[in-house]
């Protein structure tokens, strides 16, 4: 490696700013852009949360060097606000960082993010990884920090992080098709006992009004099991009314 790991006089000017409260995203609309990122050839962006500046600058150059854009934050508080605002490919996470530790911003990135995470501790700490394995780290990394094992560490915790995104993905269109599934077959239901036809033939005309209108069946059937509710508060209201005269 070219560049001397040595020399961090460079990173004496990391971020520092303070916190920001972080906006509110939902998860859906996080999936669909960290899939999109995921999709990337070659750079792919990492976040280093660390209050060391020699640790964030050493990790900054080697993955750097192999090809990877990097961000940074020196608090626990300010890596999950970059994370929520521009979801990373990976965070990497200090174990022991004053304030927010890094488990407890581990806690945070799973409750209001999707961004998978990697941990690095100090070496022996059994039961800090033991913790971290609970909380769904996809790696770690052990200080002191060999410089050899960085890339392939981080290269191995993005793979298995893109295994599970598919999985989350495939789980996501799975609870969709049935929830669809199921709207459709009880508006079918709903439309033969409204109009006295048998299971074929309410179905032909969901699908038949749905092609007219060019939209899809599932769409069609949701409006029609939600105009029911309508109707039938409405008509609980009057009769709530003739009770009270």
């Amino acid at each position: 490696m070219s560049t001397k790991l040595s020399n961090r006089q460079n990173h004496k000017n990391l971020p520092t700013n303070e916190t920001v409260n972080p906006t509110s995203v939902s998860k859906e609309t996080q999936a669909d852009a960290q899939l999109e990122a995921a999709k990337e050839a070659s750079k792919r962006r990492i976040l280093l949360v660390d209050d060391d500046k020699d640790i964030l600058g050493l990790l900054t150059q080697v993955l750097e060097h192999g090809g990877f854009e990097v961000s940074h934050a020196l608090t626990g508080k300010d890596g999950l606000r970059m994370a929520i605002e521009q979801p990373p490919a990976l965070a990497l996470l200090d174990v022991g960082m004053e304030g927010m530790t890094g488990l407890e911003l581990a806690q945070q990135l799973q409750a209001e993010t999707i961004v998978p995470f990697m941990f690095l501790s100090k070496h022996g700490e059994i039961e800090i990884v033991r913790q971290a394995t609970k909380f769904g780290a996809v790696g770690f990394l052990v200080k002191p920090v060999d410089p050899m094992q960085i890339i392939p560490s981080v290269e191995s915790a993005l793979a298995r992080a893109d295994d599970i995104l598919k999985l989350r993905a495939n789980e996501t269109s799975l609870t969709n098709a049935l929830l669809a599934g199921r709207e459709t077959s009880t508006a079918v239901g709903l439309l033969m006992a409204k109009n006295n036809v048998d299971h074929l033939q309410a179905f032909e005309g969901l699908r038949e009004y749905s092609r007219s209108n060019r939209r899809k069946i599932a769409e069609v059937a949701h409006d029609v099991l939600e105009a029911e509710k309508l109707l039938t508060s409405i008509n609980q209201f009057f009769s709530a009314k003739k009770k009270t005269k």
